[in-house]
C-alpha cells in the first residue's frame, strides 16, 4: 500500500460512524513533523502527549505514532516537488486522525497551499479554532480572559477553492467578455455594471450543502457546552454579498429551525417570545412594532410581513419554546463580519461559537488568537465526516529552526483538541492544567517571556514541554 512508509506493528485504526470517531485504546495516529521549527516543536509536543496519556491511563491506553511526510521533508524523502506524496494521503485516509506541524507553502506552480490541499482532498469541511485565555499569558488587551470563543470556519469553499484567472489570461479575458456582454446586462440589478478589462477574476462559491454541514457541527458542539455558552453566531457580509454570504446566513437559520427545531431558538424568535411573556395581552402588531425598528415608517406590505412572522413564530413554537423554555435552548443569531471584529474586542463575553465562511473565518480566528496571546498559543483542527487533521496554526519560522527556542504551544493545544476529539478527556485536561500552571508561574518560551511584566528568563522549547509535564497535577 505504501511506497516508503511502514506503519507501526502494533496499534489499531480509528474508524468512523455517522461522522464520529470510534477510537480503540491503542490508536495508530499518523503525524507530520512539519517544516522549519517543526524539528523543535514536534518532539516537545509528542513528549507531552505521551506523558499525559500515561499519567491519565497508566498504560491502559497508548498512541502508536506513525511518521508520515509532507512539505520540505517529503521532498527530501520522495524527490523534488513531492510536497504531498500519495503515501501521506493514503495514510491519513486509512487511519482517520492525524496531527501535523507547520508546513512550507511551495514556491512556484503546483499546489497553492499544502494545508488547503489536505483539507480539500480529505473533505475536512470544518476548521475549528478555539481561542481561550490562559492566565498569565501576556496580551495587548485589558481583559483577554473575557474572550472564550470557538471559530467554526467552513474549510472547502469560498475563494479558497482557488478558481481564479490571472489578468490578461485567455480564459480570464473570455470570461470578462462573456459577463460584460451577455450575463451582466441580462440581470436587471447588474445592468449598469461592467468589469474592467484589465481585471483578474476569481469565483466565490458558497453552497447550501457546505454551509449547512458546517453549521450542523457548530450547533452539535454548542449542545455539549455549559448552558450559558450555548450560542452559535452566523458571521457573514450578507448586507453586500446577498446570494453567497447572505445565503450562508439564511441556510444556517433554516437548518437551526428545522433539523434542530427543538434544541434551538433564533435571536429574533426569542424577542417575539419574550415580548409575549412580558405582556400576555400584547397584540401581534405591537409585538411586531417592538421587534422591528421603524415599523411605523415601513410600507403596509412590509408591516404585514412582520406581523405574519410574529404570528407564525407564536403558533409554531409557543408551546415548546414559550414561557421561558427558549432560555434553555441553543441561541442562534447572526452578525455582520466587520462588526464582529469590533465586538470580540469590546463585548467578547457575549459570544461563544462563531460559524463563518472560509475567508471571514481565516481573518477572525487569527484576530481572536491575538487577543489571548497570539498564534503561538492558537490550536486548530480540520474535521470531516471520516477524517480529522489537527495542526499548528502558525508558520514555519525557518530562522528559528533547530534552536530549541520556539513556542510549541500551538501544536500541543492542537493535540489537546485531538485527545478531546478521541474522547480522552482526562489526558487533555492534564495538559491544559500543565500549560496553565507553567504560564502562570512565568515558565514560558521567549515569545511570551519578552512580553511579561516584569520580563522573565525564557525557557527552551524542550524545557517548556518539561514544565508542562511537571505541572500536570497542580
Amino acid at each position: 500500500m505504501y511506497e516508503k512508509l511502514t506503519p507501526p506493528e502494533t496499534g489499531s485504526r480509528i474508524t468512523f460512524e455517522n461522522g464520529e470517531p470510534i477510537v480503540p485504546d491503542n490508536p495508530i495516529v499518523p503525524f507530520i513533523r512539519g517544516d522549519g521549527t517543526g524539528i523543535d516543536i514536534w518532539p516537545a509536543a509528542q513528549k507531552v502527549f505521551d506523558a499525559a496519556v500515561q499519567a491519565a491511563y497508566g498504560g491502559k491506553r497508548q498512541i502508536a505514532w506513525f511518521k508520515i511526510y509532507a512539505g520540505d521533508e517529503a521532498c527530501e524523502k520522495y524527490g523534488t516537488y513531492q510536497y504531498l506524496p500519495e503515501d501521506t494521503l493514503n495514510a491519513i485516509k486509512e487511519y482517520g486522525v492525524a496531527i501535523k506541524g507547520p508546513l512550507t507553502t511551495p514556491v512556484g506552480g503546483g499546489i497553492r497551499s499544502l494545508n488547503v490541499a489536505l483539507r480539500q482532498i480529505h473533505d475536512l469541511y470544518a476548521c475549528v479554532r478555539p481561542c481561550k485565555y490562559y492566565p498569565g499569558t501576556p496580551s495587548p488587551h485589558k481583559s483577554p480572559e473575557k474572550l472564550d470563543v470557538i471559530v467554526y470556519r467552513e474549510n472547502t469553499e469560498d475563494i479558497y477553492l482557488g478558481i481564479e484567472w490571472r489578468q490578461g489570461s485567455e480564459i480570464g479575458d473570455r470570461l470578462i467578455k462573456l459577463l460584460n456582454t451577455d450575463l451582466i446586462p441580462a440581470t436587471p440589478e447588474h445592468r449598469n455594471k461592467q468589469i474592467p478589462l484589465d481585471s483578474g477574476i476569481g469565483i466565490k462559491p458558497i453552497s447550501k450543502t457546505g454551509s449547512q454541514r458546517l453549521v450542523r457541527r457548530a450547533i452539535k458542539h454548542a449542545l455539549r457546552l455549559p448552558a450559558k455558552k450555548q450560542m452559535v453566531t452566523l458571521v457573514h457580509k450578507g448586507n453586500i454579498m446577498k446570494y453567497t454570504e447572505g445565503a450562508f446566513r439564511d441556510w444556517g437559520y433554516e437548518l437551526a429551525t428545522t433539523e434542530f427545531r427543538h434544541e434551538c431558538v433564533t435571536e429574533r424568535e426569542s424577542w417575539i417570545l419574550g415580548n409575549k411573556e412580558g405582556n400576555p395581552n400584547l397584540s401581534v402588531e405591537d409585538n411586531a412594532r417592538q421587534i422591528e425598528p421603524g415599523y411605523d415608517a415601513l410600507t403596509e406590505e412590509k408591516q404585514a410581513q412582520i406581523r405574519q412572522e410574529v404570528e407564525t413564530v407564536l403558533n409554531a413554537i409557543w408551546d415548546t419554546h414559550g414561557n421561558g423554555q427558549w432560555k434553555t435552548k441553543v441561541m442562534v443569531n447572526d452578525r455582520i463580519a466587520d462588526s464582529i471584529f469590533q465586538q470580540i474586542q469590546t463585548r467578547p463575553d457575549e459570544y461563544s461559537i462563531l460559524a463563518t465562511m472560509n475567508l471571514n473565518g481565516d481573518y477572525l480566528s487569527d484576530a481572536a488568537a491575538a487577543i489571548v496571546g497570539g498564534l503561538g498559543m492558537g490550536p486548530g483542527a480540520n474535521i470531516g465526516d471520516s477524517c480529522a487533521i489537527f495542526e499548528a496554526t502558525h508558520g514555519t519560522a525557518p530562522k528559528h529552526a533547530g534552536l530549541d527556542r520556539i513556542n510549541p504551544g500551538s501544536v500541543i493545544l492542537s493535540g489537546v483538541m485531538m485527545l478531546e476529539y478521541m474522547g480522552w478527556q482526562e489526558a487533555a485536561d492534564l495538559i491544559k492544567r500543565g500549560i496553565g500552571a507553567a504560564i502562570s508561574q512565568g515558565e514560558v518560551t521567549y515569545d511570551l517571556a519578552r512580553m511579561m511584566e516584569p520580563p522573565v528568563e525564557p525557557l527552551k522549547c524542550s524545557e517548556f514541554a518539561e514544565a508542562i509535564i511537571q505541572h500536570f497535577n497542580d
